[in-house]
């Protein structure tokens, strides 16, 4: 039996290496992503202690500048917060736009291999037919002699 040769194995390893390269790349944006999550969160706690802390200090006794330095902390974390929910914003569009990458990839490649099996197919029929034929070529000849030796 003769080996079998893919002659488009060449594209199905790139097809494996580009989808890798896209799995990596959308495993980096989906990191990016949770730390940009991550540091919205952190402000958004931020925030929440200069509310408190302003709720503290109009409980108590007027304290109106640590008031007004907490009033302006919370301006610029809410201005902050606004910046980091553009951010996570498009932290989730690179993500979706590398999901959308990978699967393209994964698609390319399960058609490589779809038709890989099919040449593979192909192949071991034409083998079997192959050998088919030597098998009657072969009972041919030992009948046509044995008709001769008689």
């Amino acid at each position: 039996m003769s080996k079998f040769f893919y002659r488009m194995q060449n594209i199905l390893n790139v097809k494996y290496k580009l989808e890798d390269q896209a799995k990596t790349e959308f495993m980096l944006a989906n990191q990016v992503l949770r730390e940009e999550e991550e540091k919205l969160q952190g402000l958004m706690d931020r925030k929440k202690g200069y509310e408190e802390t302003v709720r503290q200090l109009l409980k108590n006794q007027l304290q109106v500048e640590r008031i007004k330095e907490n009033q302006e902390a919370i301006r610029r974390m809410e201005e902050f917060i606004r910046e980091q929910k553009i951010r996570v914003e498009e932290a989730a569009r690179q993500v979706e736009i590398k999901a959308a990458k990978l699967t393209q990839l994964m698609q390319e490649r399960k058609a490589q291999e779809k038709l890989k099996e099919k040449a593979f197919e192909e192949f071991l029929q034409e083998e079997n037919a192959r050998e088919s034929k030597e098998i009657d070529e072969l009972v041919s000849f030992t009948y046509g002699r044995k008709q001769r030796e008689e």
